[in-house]
């Protein structure tokens, strides 16, 4: 199992949101627990290699 952090809000209808590794790219529900489901779905076409040019939020250590 793997945890990801996650960034959303209540706005109207729709509740938002977007995965802190990957920013740029939204998706919404109808509630918390379907923009939970819709989150996991973003995350697997992000990281499946299909979608050229990703761009994602990374940690630079700097020595």
């Amino acid at each position: 199992m793997q945890t990801l952090r996650f960034v959303h809000w209540h706005d109207g209808d729709a509740f938002l949101g977007y995965l802190l590794e990957y920013p740029d790219y939204w998706t919404q529900g109808d509630s918390l627990e379907d923009l939970e489901e819709h989150l996991v779905d973003l995350y697997r076409d992000l990281t499946s290699g299909e979608i050229p040019g990703i761009r994602k939020v990374d940690d630079l250590v700097i020595p």
